[in-house]
């Protein structure tokens, strides 16, 4: 497994270690000096309105170096008779369903595109506009790819089970146990693309004793996906989904276990810092892991269509007592090398992936192997 040995940015070069050998990686322009790599970051909110990707690049300025760049898949319906002339724009406004919008895919590639190259090699565009419990979600993102070849690096952030919004979705819940998703992970292991997932680590307000079944049946979708690079957004927290007990040795055994060595974990969104600092105990725990896992966890935002660079690092420094307790190599790598590291490797696996199926009509899909069961195609 590649282990970050060195995190010493600079002007002229990120230092990684490779299977035992040191490369030297060009640090992209703007990176100079930049406190952190956002591998969390929406352009678009629940209405797909949002921040123009020029705009977003100059906010970027010499503070981020690097940033994923998505959509949200799901559109937020405004039903007349739910709330009359007031037009919701976040999905808590409203008892009206949300819906996979895949427009945001093209929306997205479009905006990449109108970046310069200089823009380009900062940003990461990622493909959300997939219905997770179609098996058939495979196949949009293979078409994505195909008409828009070097663009995209990753499929994400898309969610799974998520407080107040699983509910919503028209036409049913996701489920970690769908064939559907095994589908799509089996393709993005094929083609190198990086996934960014949501799932809660637990229900909201679960009852005393209440089994965390959710954290079961993730740890046997990341075991069926050994091949595909998964980050486990915001480590499976949310607004009132808490850290489920243990947590923290959770995650120190599954980190220890080759069986995860594809899972790293996102520290993004405001609402997870809340659970990282609450106290100098909760701080020191969280940073006694990291440090001892440093190439396994990556910082992101979770902003949603910023106006400025002011909301991303309100979030950035919310996590300042978390920043001093690491060591100062665990601190860049968390930061700027993981980001680098991951996403560049994506990128030359998705290009090539691109390369081999230029010009080739989208097959029928065949029938999906599910990551190892028996079945077969009737």
């Amino acid at each position: 497994m590649s282990r970050l040995a060195k995190h010493a940015l600079t002007a002229a070069a990120l230092t990684l270690t490779l299977g035992g050998t040191a490369v030297a990686q060009p640090a992209p322009p703007g990176c100079a000096g930049a406190k952190y790599s956002d591998s969390h970051l929406h352009l678009t909110n629940y209405i797909q309105e949002g921040t123009d990707a020029r705009d977003y690049v100059k906010m970027m300025g010499t503070v981020v170096c690097r940033s994923t760049m998505f959509g949200i898949p799901l559109q937020q319906a405004w039903d007349y008779g739910n709330t009359g002339d007031f037009a919701p724009w976040y999905y808590l406004q409203t008892d009206a369903p949300l819906y996979y919008y895949s427009f945001t895919d093209a929306v997205i590639a479009m905006a990449y595109k109108s970046l310069t190259p200089e823009e380009q090699a900062r940003i990461d565009p990622m493909i959300t506009g997939f219905n997770p419990t179609d098996m058939y979600a495979a196949d949009h993102v293979a078409r994505v790819l195909r008409l828009f070849p070097g663009v995209f690096t990753g499929i994400g952030e898309f969610t799974i089970h998520k407080e107040f919004v699983s509910s919503k979705v028209a036409g049913g819940a996701a489920s970690l146990t769908d064939k559907a998703l095994d589908r799509l992970l089996d393709f993005a292991g094929e083609v190198g693309l990086i996934v960014i997932l949501h799932n809660d680590v637990n229900m909201p307000f679960p009852k005393t004793g209440q089994q965390p079944y959710i954290l079961a049946q993730l740890n046997a979708l990341f075991r069926r996906h050994p091949n595909t690079t998964i980050i486990w957004a915001h480590c499976g927290l949310g607004r009132v989904v808490q850290p489920v007990p243990e947590q923290l040795d959770m995650l120190a055994k599954d980190l220890a276990d080759p069986a995860f060595k594809n899972v790293y974990i996102d520290i993004s969104w405001d609402e997870t810092a809340k659970y990282i600092t609450r106290t100098p105990e909760t701080v020191a725990a969280t940073a006694a892991v990291i440090n001892k896992y440093p190439d396994r966890f990556l910082f992101g935002s979770d902003v949603v269509a910023p106006t400025s660079i002011d909301a991303p690092m309100e979030v950035f420094n919310l996590y300042a007592p978390l920043w001093k307790a690491l060591t100062p190599a665990a601190s860049e790598a968390v930061r700027l090398g993981n980001y680098q590291r991951l996403f560049d490797a994506a990128r030359v696996k998705v290009r090539a992936w691109e390369k081999a199926n230029a010009g080739k009509r989208q097959p029928a899909p065949p029938w999906s192997p599910s990551s190892g069961t028996e079945t077969k195609q009737p």
